[in-house]
C-alpha cells in the first residue's frame, strides 16, 4: 500500500478531509522514526516516498526490536 492509498483509506473510512488524513500520516511516520535507530529513519522516508529502498539484513536485525 502506499501513501496515497492509504490517505484514501483514511479519508473513506474515517471521514477525514485530506489534510486531517496527511497530518495523521506523518503523525504516525515520525512516531514511527522516533522509536527506530538513527540510521533506519531515513528508510522510513523513503518508503513514504514510494521508493523501495535495499533493505539487506535490516528487517533480520529488525526481528527484537518489536516483540
Amino acid at each position: 500500500m502506499n501513501i496515497d492509498a492509504l490517505k484514501q483509506q483514511l479519508m473513506d473510512r474515517f471521514g477525514l478531509d485530506e489534510a486531517a488524513a496527511t497530518q495523521a500520516i506523518e503523525m504516525v511516520l515520525g512516531f514511527v522514526k522516533e522509536k527506530l535507530p538513527e540510521n533506519l529513519q531515513g528508510t522510513v522516508d523513503a518508503i513514504s516516498k514510494g521508493d523501495t529502498p535495499d533493505l539487506g539484513g535490516v528487517v533480520d536485525g529488525l526481528k527484537g526490536f518489536f516483540q
